[in-house]
């Protein structure tokens, strides 16, 4: 693969993981609004549960993110597509895993 494929791998599923990431940080804030709520809750640890998904999802994110970024940096310096522990390449570099995963190491 070249680098420009996957720059653009990268920096798509960026966005996708920002736009994700949003929309989870929006729920989160909603879940915990509601639970602030006077009313008659029937089970009063679900918003609760509700809250510790939403961070548990925006936490993964925030690593998926991060992950993405160093993806970035190695294309920068020349190295995507090699294994981060030998240098050698990768042999899945240009495969079907490496274009649903642009992250992977």
């Amino acid at each position: 693969m070249d680098e420009a494929t996957a720059r653009k791998l990268v920096e798509a599923e960026r966005g996708r993981v920002k736009q994700l990431l949003r929309d989870v940080n929006e729920s989160g804030r909603e879940d915990r609004e509601w639970a602030r709520q006077p009313g008659d809750a029937a089970d009063p640890a679900q918003p609760l549960t509700f809250e510790e998904e939403s961070d548990a999802v925006a936490e993964s994110l925030r690593q998926r993110l991060a992950a993405l970024d160093r993806a970035m940096e190695r294309i920068e310096e020349g190295t995507y597509g090699r294994s981060v522990r030998s240098g050698r390449p990768s042999p899945t570099l240009g495969s079907r895993r490496t274009r649903c995963r642009p992250h992977h190491r």
